[in-house]
């Protein structure tokens, strides 16, 4: 997952990572500072070896002893590891580690570490993990994401897309829709989109894909006209959409029924197999 407010990249590693900046890089440990350059490579490795590396540095992670940045490692790990399909067993190890991190934490245990219990709770809420931490603030971060779906479930918006054109969420009704949020900048997002143009092109007469972002046109317009996307691209420069959405990390996707049912989400990256069967839930296959 893509942070949606900046990071700061640690030395000699290929992608931002949002909790870990360059002071504390160079105080970390040398075994520390080899997790950080695999977890830098993650995203350059085919699906299955990555799923597989995942699960090493989880269990690598574990192996620590405590140390602050110990929960930091292992929130870099968990927000890196839903970015696309690499199964149950991947994630479930991932999530022993943040637990494990977190019991560890005194910042966690004063509740001075409430992304950690964040990136736990979306585990458990959206992608069915099991977590033996019982901790209020495990229950109040799951607790938020119920009312964060209650305020998506009624979202409503009105934006513009590139060609000028306004689309209205809530008149949509009797199509299925995608809404997706994304940007140019984030390497999970662009790794959907032709995923998204696909099932645009599959679905073009039930379903309605809108794709939002909070970067100017001046930015978006030739970054998509080199990749032949037809679905539209609104823009939401001032973020109120985002922020309606309580959009923290990109790309995030939401489906809505026929009769304007939330119906499913993605909280990261998703495959076209993944797509598909959230699509199910709104009556597409």
């Amino acid at each position: 997952m893509c942070r949606s407010t900046a990071c700061l990249c640690v030395a000699a590693v290929s992608y931002c990572l949002p909790l870990i900046y360059p002071q504390q890089h160079r105080e970390l440990a040398e075994d520390e500072k080899s997790i950080v350059s695999q977890m830098g490579e993650l995203r350059g490795l085919a699906d299955t070896v990555r799923a597989r590396t995942t699960v090493e540095l989880a269990i690598q992670i574990r192996r620590l002893p405590p140390r602050p940045s110990k929960l930091s490692l292992a929130e870099n790990l968990a927000s890196l590891s839903t970015e696309g399909d690499f199964e149950h067993e991947t994630l479930q190890e991932v999530a022993n580690t943040l637990s494990e991190a977190i019991r560890e934490s005194p910042a966690a245990q004063k509740g001075g570490s409430g992304t950690a219990y964040d990136e736990l709770a979306q585990l458990v809420r959206y992608e069915g993990i099991k977590t033996d931490l019982d901790d209020p603030a495990l229950r109040a971060a799951l607790a938020k994401l119920d009312a964060n779906d209650a305020v998506r479930q009624k979202a409503d918006f009105t934006l513009m897309d590139l060609q000028g054109k306004t689309w209205t969420l809530q008149g949509l009704h009797g199509k299925v829709v995608l809404v997706n949020f994304w940007a140019t900048w984030c390497p999970p997002c662009r790794k959907e989109i032709p995923d998204l143009q696909a099932l645009n092109q599959t679905f073009r007469d039930e379903l309605v894909v809108l794709a939002i972002t909070d970067e100017d046109a001046a930015k978006v317009k030739p970054f998509v006209a080199t990749r032949d996307v037809t679905y539209p691209i609104l823009l939401d420069p001032g973020r109120k959409v985002h922020d309606v959405f309580r959009i923290e990390g990109i790309p995030k996707s939401f489906i809505y029924d026929r009769d304007g049912k939330l119906v499913a989400e993605a909280i990261d990256m998703r495959t076209r197999k993944q797509f598909l069967e959230m699509l199910e839930r709104a009556g597409l296959r």
